[in-house]
């Protein structure tokens, strides 16, 4: 974007950069001003936008031209990542996405890849990465009254009738079994660990894929 100028007289340069055609130039513009909800900042000069005004406009200009291969590094620091979706979605684009945020990664992605001090650690679907790097589950356990479930599992929290307790991976089914056969389960559910820990036993690993 141009430091001193509206974003929309930038837009109108990566038109004549790109030569598109002006009714399909004015219809991604409108869209995208649309979607970012940036239509009260176009007019305004870059340097009187905030940051993640900025970013908004920026991404604008740089989607003009419908690519089809999008690099982003730490972008939902000022865009919301729903966006993204939809211009996938909207226009096939492959997105490759770097960034610190867990949130981000199962929101966006179905592939993941790990690098570690310049190793890939991981290199696959979102689903896989727990069962390559998490040892355990975590199951949630509502009954109808308060027991001590400690001989099924590691007891991370218990409060009254809900217990949540921690279980090798390889025992969580049989686990869930023995709860429903041998007490009046109310709620159970079975989740692997938050991204985050997931992510940091992959450090731990230290073995590259």
């Amino acid at each position: 974007l141009q430091w001193d100028l509206p974003a929309m007289d930038s837009f109108d340069l990566t038109r004549a950069i790109y030569r598109l055609p002006e009714r399909a130039f004015v219809e991604q513009r409108d869209e995208l001003i649309e979607l970012l909800d940036i239509g009260s900042l176009v007019d305004k000069s870059v340097r009187n936008l905030s940051l993640g005004e900025r970013m908004k406009a920026e991404i604008a200009n740089s989607l003009l031209h419908r690519p089809k291969v999008l690099f982003l590094d730490e972008p939902t620091l000022g865009l919301d990542g729903t966006f993204l979706a939809d211009y996938n979605h909207r226009h096939g684009a492959s997105v490759l996405l770097t960034t610190h945020y867990m949130a981000d990664v199962e929101a966006l992605c179905e592939r993941v890849i790990v690098i570690h001090h310049g190793s890939i650690l991981f290199d696959g679907p979102l689903r896989e990465l727990a069962d390559r790097f998490a040892t355990h589950k975590t199951l949630v356990v509502t009954l109808s009254e308060p027991t001590d479930l400690s001989s099924y599992g590691e007891v991370v929290d218990s409060t009254g009738v809900r217990t949540t307790l921690r279980v090798e991976r390889a025992h969580a089914a049989p686990v869930t079994a023995r709860l429903l056969s041998e007490h009046d389960v109310r709620d159970l559910t079975v989740e692997d660990p938050p991204i985050d820990d997931v992510i940091e036993l992959a450090f731990a690993s230290g073995n590259p894929t």
